[in-house]
């Protein structure tokens, strides 16, 4: 119930323009990292999402809050604890995931999906995301469009070429760490590069983290994210996610004297 009246509070702050982040941790995190309780993420989610759409209409029309669930249980708003309808519609709940089955869910129930760095490959998207999120979509009886994807992947930019290298030994440190976690070795697996992703999982059980960075080279790197500099980064970014999506992040720049460039970069992929 906090999260939901946060998210109202935001939506009312921001004008509408709030959106609602979800996603799941994988079992080692949720019980190691966070001490919390393992239970299946797909169901669990799914009616997470259900039970905050409850609760939103519920404060939108003041109709009493009755939501009864495998997990979760909402059954209990005083008045006093409503914050009333908003000027402006609900806010969006978009869903983070990786899996088949998660991606499935997002398309039935999610108002967006937002990928993950590991899963945002355009290829990856184009053929294994945007299919599980349609067949999620048919089994609920409505329609993909309602489910867009918000490509949050990886992008090597820069203004010169001295400022690429910079940065993509940072993401290469960032591949390395990310894809020794079995959980995202499906996207590897399906681009060709899955003997990396066991390679790099032997290395951390190993405590050998150093030596991770030397096995994602730059042939990987290149295949999995999309690179440029500020010149030219509008127009690979478009040929690449515009017959995909409408929407992706974009880094924000380390100097604050690059700001005009990226806003100059910025409109140009909007208008795009």
């Amino acid at each position: 119930m906090t999260i939901a009246h946060a998210a109202w509070d935001l939506q009312k702050l921001s004008g509408g323009r709030f959106e609602l982040g979800l996603g799941t941790q994988v079992r080692g995190n949720i019980v190691g990292r966070y001490s919390t309780s393992w239970s299946a993420p797909v169901s669990r989610t799914r009616e997470y999402v259900e039970s905050l759409k409850t609760i939103f209409h519920c404060f939108e029309t003041g109709a009493e809050l009755q939501f009864e669930g495998e997990h979760y249980q909402f059954t209990r708003l005083q008045p006093f604890f409503n914050p009333g309808p908003l000027e402006v519609p609900a806010p969006p709940i978009l869903l983070g995931a990786v899996g088949p089955d998660m991606t499935r869910m997002a398309g039935g129930a999610a108002d967006g999906l937002m990928s993950h760095p590991t899963h945002s490959a355009p290829r990856y998207l184009e053929e294994v995301t945007l299919p599980a999120i349609a067949e999620g979509a048919e089994r609920c009886g409505r329609s993909a469009d309602l489910c867009p994807i918000l490509a949050a992947g990886f992008i090597l930019t820069g203004s010169d070429e001295l400022a690429l290298a910079r940065k993509r030994e940072r993401i290469r440190e960032q591949l390395s760490f990310l894809y020794s976690t079995r959980a995202y070795w499906r996207a590897l697996d399906h681009l060709g590069f899955g003997d990396v992703g066991r390679s790099l999982h032997e290395l951390a059980k190993q405590g050998r983290w150093n030596e991770m960075g030397t096995h994602v080279d730059d042939g990987m790197i290149d295949a999995l994210v999309p690179h440029g500099c500020y010149a030219d980064i509008a127009q690979t970014l478009l040929k690449k996610y515009a017959p995909l999506t409408e929407r992706m992040t974009f880094p924000v720049p380390e100097n604050s004297e690059e700001d005009e460039r990226v806003a100059e970069i910025l409109v140009d992929l909007r208008r795009g």
